[in-house]
């Protein structure tokens, strides 16, 4: 005698079966398919890089009311997934030189389900940098309005994705400065510094476009106490995703104004606290700094 049960009915089956002095049959134990499906990219991420968690829900079971978003968790932290396809969401994560390498967890929740994904975060050298800065430059400090303003603009969560396809190089200048550098400022290291994007060394009044559509979120002037971003545009790409751009010489967009990829935003200067004229392009993913040059690599 043969019976099919699912997993939580088995053990009461079988109990019954015995009662009734029945000792031969088999139980088929039906597993149920996972509701949730976690895919991670890259495939063997390194620090900087950004993580890409796609999580796929089973639309064969109907069952299943979706109610919210799933959730992940990463470092100790959860983020909120964006909805980019009928079942299918998506978060992505932020990894930087101060997290340590080696074996790390993704938490995935959806109402009763969860599912655990391990990723191994690789190791990577970053240089080391020695800055000489004059008494006047290494007193500066930045405002309690800029501070303010710019950790308000790190945090946006925007749910709509504004980018498509790779970002672009927002200068035609030689890159002088990489993500990630370590530093030394009048030779005192900076702990828990890391260069947070990437300097071009572009000429003076060169331009310097959007790598990639956006609503500019943050317009920052040297004259209204931005001392150490200086003049500076951020724009939201949305879903957690911010480029921002110091030291320019000139805006010449507004806080509001809707930008496309290539769109000529400033141009190059030397304002704040710059050593000589540079672009900083810094890209934050969840308010974290993230090496942007695998934006321009790869799809996110």
């Amino acid at each position: 005698m043969n019976f099919t049960v699912v997993p939580n009915l088995a053990s009461w089956t079988v109990q019954f079966l015995l009662t009734l002095g029945i000792t031969s049959f088999s139980v088929t134990v039906v597993a149920p398919a996972s509701a949730l499906q976690v895919k991670v990219a890259p495939e063997q991420p390194h620090l900087g890089d950004t993580l890409s968690v796609t999580i796929e829900q089973d639309s064969t079971n109907i069952s299943k009311v979706v109610t919210s978003n799933p959730i992940v968790t990463f470092n100790h932290k959860s983020y909120p997934t964006f909805l980019i396809a009928p079942n299918r969401f998506r978060v992505l994560l932020p990894t930087t030189p101060l997290d340590q390498p080696g074996n790390k967890q993704i938490q995935v929740k959806e109402a009763d389900q969860e599912q655990k994904v391990s990723v191994y975060l690789g190791d990577r050298s970053f240089p080391i940098q020695h800055i000489h800065l004059s008494p006047q430059k290494a007193d500066l400090e930045a405002s309690t309005d800029e501070l303010k303003r710019i950790e308000a603009f790190k945090q946006l969560d925007t749910p709509q994705k504004f980018w498509n396809g790779l970002f672009l190089r927002p200068n035609k200048g030689p890159i002088t400065t990489v993500y990630g550098v370590r530093r030394y400022y009048n030779g005192e290291f900076a702990k828990d510094y890391y260069h947070a994007g990437i300097d071009y060394a572009g000429a003076f009044g060169s331009p310097v476009i959007a790598p990639a559509a956006g609503r500019v979120a943050l317009v920052g002037r040297e004259s209204q106490g931005f001392r150490i971003h200086g003049n500076c545009i951020g724009i939201d790409h949305g879903q957690g995703v911010a480029s921002i751009f110091m030291h320019l010489s000139k805006i010449y967009v507004k806080e509001g104004d809707f930008v496309q990829a290539g769109q000529v935003i400033g141009a190059l200067g030397s304002t704040g606290l710059a050593t000589g004229p540079n672009l900083h392009w810094g890209l934050y993913v969840q308010g974290k700094a993230v090496d942007p040059e695998p934006w321009r690599n790869y799809l996110h």
